[in-house]
């Protein structure tokens, strides 16, 4: 069994409005709470890193996938939203709708686009963030090809 050990760094000079910095190698920003919860807003937060790694997970495994599958991709993206909810002050990551565009070559085939649009669900179960997160948030695809 292989084990793939990530680091992070954090500092944090103390108080709810302070802003830190991380470190995780190839991640290096500031930290704080989101203006939309009162905080600074300075740098990234929780919500966005929690979004960032659901959707690069996802647009990088469907990719992986179509190439796999040798499918004749002529472009590809993704919008992702995560929403979260808060009720009687308690905040809740409620769910994140990922949107992927995937276009295919001039001249794919009927068994082409099929096979496109398997792809595009069957990554969001592949994804090894979408299955950290199950249970806990909800995730939507609302996909895109042409």
């Amino acid at each position: 069994m292989a084990q793939h050990h990530f680091h992070l760094q954090a500092d944090w000079p103390g108080g709810r409005d302070s802003t830190g910095q991380i470190d995780a190698g190839n991640l290096k920003t500031s930290i704080s709470i989101p203006p939309e919860m009162d905080g600074p807003g300075v740098g990234t937060n929780p919500d966005e890193m929690l979004l960032g790694a659901a959707a690069t997970c996802y647009v990088i495994t469907l990719a992986a996938m179509i190439e796999r599958a040798e499918l004749p991709l002529k472009e590809m993206s993704l919008d992702s939203e995560g929403i979260v909810d808060v009720t009687n002050g308690v905040m809740t990551y409620d769910k994140i709708i990922h949107r992927p565009y995937a276009a295919l070559k001039d001249g794919a085939g009927d068994a082409d686009y099929q096979k496109l649009h398997k792809l595009v669900e069957k990554a969001e179960s592949s994804c090894m963030i979408s299955r950290a997160i199950k249970g806990n948030v909800a995730i939507e695809l609302q996909p895109t090809i042409q």
